[in-house]
């Protein structure tokens, strides 16, 4: 499968591509600097660009079977950035055909189906605090994917570690289904492998230990 990944050269984009790479899929990796895309492979393409650039966001979608978006709020942060990055995404698979998205945000996002215990709003509550317009800004890109009428599914991730790839991990939502913490390695796990299982197109779950 040909498959282009925004977000690439973050952390959970780097795991997303080795595995990708690893189980014989033709990646391309969308990112602002190659130069810190520390990944090498005959089957891996690099393509410098901006996802504020509509353009550029365009072309990279050109003959793909699957886009993954791995965005995450930058530092110092871009106001609107996640929004915008979702509109082009979302503009240049419309214009190419292509159909499958899933992308990638933070258990702040709330879903419909979410329980939360108290230890959810607690967390909720202090992303709100401290990181409102980032949080904002990453419902307002969640929102847009939700409405596109592509095949689309969003992942959401708690606090991601740098661990071990163990492949055992929680699929639900907030509240009785969902843990703390997850390795960015099983976050790229239960993207790949949704990519192929297809289990959860229009759904929001959140993974998790």
């Amino acid at each position: 499968m040909k498959i282009v990944v925004f977000g690439a050269s973050g952390g959970t984009g780097k795991k997303i591509i080795e595995q990708a790479l690893s189980a014989g899929h033709i990646v391309t990796a969308f990112v602002r600097s190659p130069s810190k895309l520390d990944v090498q492979h005959q089957n891996l393409i690099a393509f410098q660009g901006d996802v504020m650039d509509a353009d550029a966001v365009k072309k990279a979608i050109a003959g793909q079977d699957a886009v993954i978006s791995a965005l995450g709020p930058v530092r110092p942060p871009v106001p609107g950035m996640m929004e915008t990055a979702a509109k082009n995404i979302i503009a240049g698979m419309q214009a190419h055909g292509l159909r499958r998205l899933i992308s990638t945000t933070g258990a702040g996002v709330r879903d419909p189906q979410d329980q939360p215990k108290l230890i959810d709003h607690i967390m909720k509550g202090l992303l709100t605090l401290l990181a409102r317009d980032v949080l904002a800004d990453s419902a307002a890109n969640v929102k847009l994917i939700q409405s596109s009428g592509l095949d689309w599914t969003v992942v959401r991730y708690p606090r991601l570690l740098d661990g071990t790839h163990t492949g055992k991990y929680r699929v639900g939502y907030v509240g009785r289904d969902s843990g703390s913490q997850l390795s960015r390695a099983d976050g790229a796990d239960f993207v790949l492998k949704e990519l192929k299982a297809n289990q959860w197109i229009g759904k929001s779950p959140i993974v998790s230990y």
